[in-house]
């Protein structure tokens, strides 16, 4: 057929012009599930359309980055921090004749398991789950089994390896431990970093919480004072220390590597654990807690949970209240709230020249 000619003749251009490194479309390890072979697009074309076509992706849109419900309009969610590192991440990829397409499909599905109110949610409900909670380990949940109703997008190995091993936390940029399949899987991880220590000091800066002067000195040294300049330091770094290794690992400069690990450390103490910042997560988690308590106590009356249950019989209550929260995005939490928990005005019909009014 022309169809599955068309996508014989991308995989067989990977083979031709990809890195010997890189991951080829052809060699996949193959989905949870079986399925038929598209006739246009390889497996990880496929997985990125999936992506970006799932409600979760959807709700990115309206979760936290960093600043709870910011008043401006510039200021990064959970979707534009995933846009962004799907482009950094897809610019190495480029230029060390990786598979873009792999790449681009981790990028966007990195953090599909983040929690409302960014890592204030993460934190209760890391506090509330008897297993503990994680975003990476949700994100994989959330293409493995919560979306499409308990069947999961279905994607491949490569994809949803890159999901899980993506986050670093406070632990080395660079490290042997817990090291992905792939190549591609690595440069999301790095590109991750870079995008969020530089979008957040963007916002920082935006937010009035600091200035480019209050940056550490190696930082605006090593790395530049505006936020394009850090970003295409860091970019080439990696790009051009990893071409010039010849070695099956994707690495950094270590000047620029060091800047960087400085550059984190200032945003924790700086920004992430700021007084303003924490203020407000203390109250988003104070929601949270509130929300999981109700649920769980109303279990058996919600319809939501009882068909969950269903849908997940081998998951506990915790666990389902836990999906259903941490897919939340901070509106509809806020709106939750206040459906259970503030008292609504109560509507008092009155004659007024014979006519009926509600106030």
């Amino acid at each position: 057929m022309l169809g599955n000619s068309i996508r014989e003749e991308k995989e067989n251009l990977e083979e031709i012009f990809l890195s010997p490194f890189a991951a080829k479309a052809k060699y996949s390890k193959g989905r949870l599930y079986p399925e038929e072979e598209c006739e246009i697009r390889t497996c990880f074309e496929r997985d990125r359309d999936r992506i970006i076509h799932s409600k979760a992706f959807r709700r990115l849109k309206h979760k936290t980055q960093v600043f709870l419900a910011p008043k401006g309009d510039h200021y990064r969610t959970r979707l534009t921090h995933t846009l962004e590192v799907a482009q950094i991440a897809r610019t190495i990829a480029k230029a060390l004749n990786l598979n873009e397409d792999l790449t681009e499909a981790i990028a966007l599905g990195h953090d599909l398991g983040h929690t409302p109110f960014g890592h204030a949610g993460e934190e209760v409900l890391n506090e509330l789950l008897p297993e503990g909670f994680k975003h990476n380990e949700q994100s994989l949940r959330v293409v493995d089994i919560l979306e499409k109703e308990g069947k999961g997008l279905n994607l491949t190995l490569e994809v949803r390896d890159g999901i899980l091993k993506h986050a670093k936390g406070k632990g080395p940029i660079l490290s042997e431990k817990d090291k992905p399949l792939t190549l591609e899987a690595e440069v999301v991880r790095i590109s991750d970093i870079i995008a969020y220590t530089n979008h957040d000091i963007d916002d920082a800066i935006r937010a009035g919480l600091i200035t480019v002067e209050d940056l550490p000195e190696i930082v605006k040294k090593r790395l530049g004072l505006s936020h394009s300049e850090r970003i295409s330091t860091l970019v080439k770094s990696v790009i051009l220390t990893t071409k010039e290794s010849q070695k099956k690992a994707i690495l950094m400069d270590e000047k620029c590597l060091d800047a960087l690990i400085v550059l984190r450390d200032f945003l924790f103490e700086n920004i992430y654990f700021s007084p303003v910042v924490r203020k407000e997560f203390e109250k988003a988690k104070k929601i949270l807690v509130s929300l999981f308590e109700f649920y769980y106590k109303n279990f058996e009356k919600i319809e939501y949970f009882q068909k969950a249950s269903q849908i997940f019989n081998n998951s506990s209550k915790e666990r389902i209240i836990a999906d259903y929260i941490s897919g939340m995005t901070d509106r509809f939490a806020l709106f939750q709230y206040f459906e259970f928990f503030i008292p609504k005005p109560w509507e008092i019909p009155f004659n007024l020249g014979g006519l009926a009014y509600e106030i």
